[in-house]
């Protein structure tokens, strides 16, 4: 999923840049809209998910305290390692779409621009 975002968000930055027809900006704009209403699902669905991991990773803490069990702690290692893998991956995502916003602002700019132009 990285390396996908990374992927779109250099491409629609080279057709903007690029980019001098009203249609062409229409089209990269439904597309952007789109792939924003994609990401803001997937980065519902890593916090869930990050969510999850922390109130397991709560309940194993716990369990491990009370009873002090080699296997809860090697099971709470696990889970704080991918804990930590989630966390990284979902500030990663809340950027992107932070981004993301910014870049359909820049649509809306040129948008704009170009129909002074035209007119």
């Amino acid at each position: 999923m990285t390396e996908y975002l990374t992927d779109y968000m250099n491409t629609v930055a080279e057709r903007l840049g690029s980019c001098s027809d009203p249609a062409e900006l229409a089209d990269i704009l439904a597309e952007h809209k789109d792939k924003i209403a994609f990401m803001q699902h997937e980065r519902i669905v890593h916090f869930l998910v990050t969510m999850l991991f922390a109130l397991v990773m709560a309940i194993f803490i716990t369990s491990l305290l009370t009873t002090q069990n080699l296997m809860i702690l090697i099971l709470v290692t696990i889970i704080i390692v991918l804990l930590a893998f989630y966390i990284k991956h979902y500030y990663f995502l809340e950027n992107t779409v932070q981004k993301m916003y910014r870049v359909y602002d820049e649509i809306l700019a040129k948008q704009r621009s170009l129909q002074e132009v035209h007119q």
